[in-house]
Parts: structure tokens; sequence; C-alpha cells
């Protein structure tokens, strides 16, 4: 079968969907890599992958441009050959969809995430609610990355529930992302480090506050941001406030990076305090590392902890609350934090194995091409 891998960034396909593609590919399929150009589409092609080049703009709204993204996916399902499409994030997602609903090319979608029309509710969010119904109930298999985001469709009618399907995020490599021993001994107070875009959504100004008051017990300690600052999302923290809170002396920035793991290595706990995720690869990926993890009890967040054991949960939009969690954790003995690390390490080995999510994306492209043969 033709392929087409569908996403809203290049380097997203290249960072968290490559060993799947490769998989395809393995499988004797043709994979067609499809995104906005950007620095990755370069990498993919050259690890063998057809890229195609189909705008998508990450917030807009402009009913024109985005139509025309539609008919681009159109006219490369004719161009290409497509026999199916896979896809990922909200956009790529539904515009493929209207396309291969309108070319009569399966599709099977995967919710990573609701995206902003879900936390802000907005005629925005009405709109995608349409879509999605319109969409969805028409796809082969819908993959749901954790159980909240299906329970929720399922509850509003936008899936069928004979074709929902729940898989462990995208998975994590546990070779590339294995247990690191810190460069240095860990120190009384640690290290915070939050992975993300820099985006009020991710609850990077909760996580300032929580800092200010941890620091004003444990002057000590050390709280870092590590993520690309996108000027573009509404919901974007100005690059000026950054560089305030610096100045404050509260975080340090640490710009943006195509590999975590030696940041998550010279960290003692990972922090998320996100209001909504799919299911959150930054955290799957600091426990598969041995790293204790705090973030809030909200839909995906909450499935990458277990309470207690291999990190803590905190309220949503409530910076108190995790103020709370990180003295919690600061209280901790070395030895208490380690084995929190442990207990994560395994927990991820025995749900989020990569290999887990890439199986049953191979049964399901296998069911499918049974059925067109029968």
């Amino acid at each position: 079968m033709r392929i087409a891998v569908v996403s809203n960034t290049a380097w997203y396909l290249f960072n968290f969907r490559f060993n799947l593609m490769s998989a395809l590919q393995s499988a004797g399929h043709t994979v067609v890599a499809v995104a906005p150009i950007d620095a990755y589409s370069g990498q993919l092609r050259a690890a063998g992958f057809v890229f195609e080049d189909v705008r998508i703009s990450g917030s807009g709204t402009n009913p024109f441009r985005e139509c025309k993204s539609v008919v681009a996916f159109w006219r490369l399902l004719h161009r290409q050959r497509i026999d199916l499409v896979v896809s990922f994030t909200p956009k790529g997602n539904l515009y493929s969809a209207l396309a291969c609903i309108a070319r009569k090319v399966p599709f099977v979608p995967g919710v990573s995430g609701l995206g902003r029309a879900f936390i802000r509710r907005s005629l925005v969010t009405v709109v995608a609610l349409i879509l999605y119904r319109f969409t969805f109930r028409r796809a082969f298999s819908v993959f749901f990355e954790n159980l909240d985001d299906k329970h929720l469709f399922e509850r509003y009618g936008l899936v069928r529930s004979d074709n929902a399907i729940h898989v462990p995020g995208a998975g994590i490599d546990l070779v590339r992302f294995s247990p690191m021993t810190r460069p240095t001994p860990p120190v009384e107070p640690p290290v915070f480090l939050l992975v993300a875009r820099i985006l009020w959504d991710k609850g990077v100004g909760e996580f300032v506050v929580a800092a200010r008051r941890v620091r004003s017990l444990h002057p000590q300690a050390r709280f870092q941001l590590l993520g690309f600052l996108d000027d573009a999302n509404p919901s974007a923290i100005p690059r000026e406030q950054v560089n305030e809170w610096v100045a404050e002396g509260i975080v340090e920035y640490l710009g943006q990076t195509d590999d975590v793991r030696p940041y998550l290595s010279r960290s003692d706990c990972v922090v998320l305090p996100s209001y909504r995720e799919g299911l959150p690869r930054t955290l799957l990926e600091a426990a598969a590392m041995g790293r204790p993890v705090i973030t809030t009890d909200v839909p995906g967040c909450r499935d990458t902890v277990i309470e207690g054991e291999t990190g803590y949960l905190c309220r949503p939009a409530d910076a108190a609350d995790l103020s709370e969690k990180l003295l919690r954790y600061c209280a901790l003995t070395p030895e208490q934090r380690q084995a929190m690390g442990q207990r994560g390490r395994e927990f991820v080995e025995n749900n989020f194995d990569e290999r887990l999510v890439i199986s049953q994306y191979l049964k399901t492209i296998a069911l499918l091409v049974a059925s067109h043969v029968s």
C-alpha cells in the first residue's frame, strides 16, 4: 500500500513518528510523509521517505486558507495514488479526513490531543465538533492516546464505539530513553525542569509562581524551562516576559533542542502543569530515564503518573497546589527520589513501549487490507 502519514509539522513526524514510518516501510508499504516543509523535511527524505509539502496553518482560522489546505490534500491523494492516510494533530486529522472522504480513501486519524479549541471553548469548538462528527464516524479506525479523550468522543457521538482504539501515546523508544545517572550527585534542593512549548496553556505561569514560593524556602532550588517560544500561538508567552523571569533569577531558559536527553539527565524532577494533553511524551521520556514527574490531574497528564509512586499530581491552574507538590518532592531523601525514578521506569516499560503502538498500527492496516481483499 501507499500510505500517507500526515502531521502539521515535519518536525513532529521526524521526532515522534519516525519509527512507525520505518516499520510501515519495512512491512512493504511505501510511506509518503505529508506536512508543511521545514528544517526536518530533508531529514525525512534522506531517511528514504517520499515527502510532500502541504501547508497547514498552526492556529489560523481564515476559512479560505483552511479550505486551500483541504484542496491540497485532495490533490495529493490523487497525485501520489494514496491507498491509506494515517494522520496526527487536530488539523492534520480533520483536513486530510475531509479530502479522504471526497476521494473515498480510507483513513486512520490519531488523537494525540484535542488542541486549544477544547481548552478554551468558543465558536471554533463548535465547528471542530461538527467536523469531528462528520469525519471520524467515517474513519476505518481512530486511535486515542488517552481514555478521557476516547470517552469524550464517544459521549458526543463523534466516533463509533467499534472504530475507537486506545493506544499508549506514540510510545517510547526504551533503548534511546534509558535510565541515566546524573553527571553530579543529587543535590539538596533539586533541579526542576519543564519541557514544553512556552505557552500559558502548558502551565508555565503556574510553574513560575510556584518556583518563587519554593525558592523562598529553598533558595538553591533551580527551575528550568526548555522549549520553543511559539510566538504565533494565541497562548504564547511573550519573549519579553520570559526574559523578565530570567532577569529576576526565578527560572533559567535553556532554549530549544532536538535532543532532550542531556537536559533530562541533568535534572532531578520533570514538571508539566499543563491544562490538558493527549499524552505528554516528555513526561514519559523523563520517567523512562528514571526521573520522577509532577503534573496536573487532567486528561492525558494523569495517565503518566502513579500518584505517590512515580511522581505527584496537582490541581490544574493552581500554583499553590503545584508548589505543595514541589515542596513534597524537596522533602524526599536522595534514596526516595531514586526509588521513585526506578518505579517510573518500570511503569513506562510495562505500559508505554513504542513497540506496542507500532504493533497496533500494523494490525489495523492488516485488517484494512483483509477487508478490501474480501
